[in-house]
């Protein structure tokens, strides 16, 4: 007969095996996944905030009263600020996509997080603390295989072997 104790233990049993499979199963997941959906989607995110400051190749009118009425950020003219920010939210997200120049990129995006917490909207800090560990994973870890980085790299490295 089985006691309450012996049960247990043997579910347990049972059970740590199982954990340390989907935990296995979890460790298999690629970085270069990881990384490639770190650097699409928080990419995707700046890109269609630079869609909405320009049409064509000009920055908006609304854009720059955004800048100059709400977001209202010190030291910097309304104009100039418009201007940087709808060529950063263009030209960073596309670096980051490509993954060329991925630590630059998520470097100058995680800036603009900074400035987009502290003078902007603090309280979406939530959202913003998502956005800057996508930006701190490729910054500590660099954009994964699946990158232009990479192929780069990997090919700097034939070249200093030949």
């Amino acid at each position: 007969m089985m006691t309450l104790e012996s049960a247990t233990a043997s579910r347990r049993a049972g059970l740590v095996p199982a954990v340390e499979r989907v935990r296995a199963a979890l460790d298999a997941i690629p970085l270069s996944l990881v990384t490639l959906c770190a650097r699409v989607f928080p990419a995707a995110v700046f890109w269609q905030s630079g869609e909405t400051k320009v049409e064509g190749w000009r920055v908006t009118e609304g854009a720059v009263a955004l800048f100059q009425e709400e977001y209202r950020l010190p030291l910097v003219d309304p104009w100039l600020a418009a201007h940087l920010a709808a060529f950063a939210e263009h030209a960073f997200p596309v670096l980051l996509v490509l993954g060329l120049a991925t630590r630059l990129s998520a470097l100058a995006l995680l800036g603009m997080t900074a400035v987009i917490e502290v003078f902007v909207y603090p309280d979406a800090w939530p959202l913003h603390g998502v956005w800057a560990t996508c930006f701190l994973l490729l910054i500590a870890r660099g954009p994964g295989v699946l990158s232009l980085d990479a192929l780069i790299a990997r090919r700097m490295a034939r070249g200093r072997r030949a």
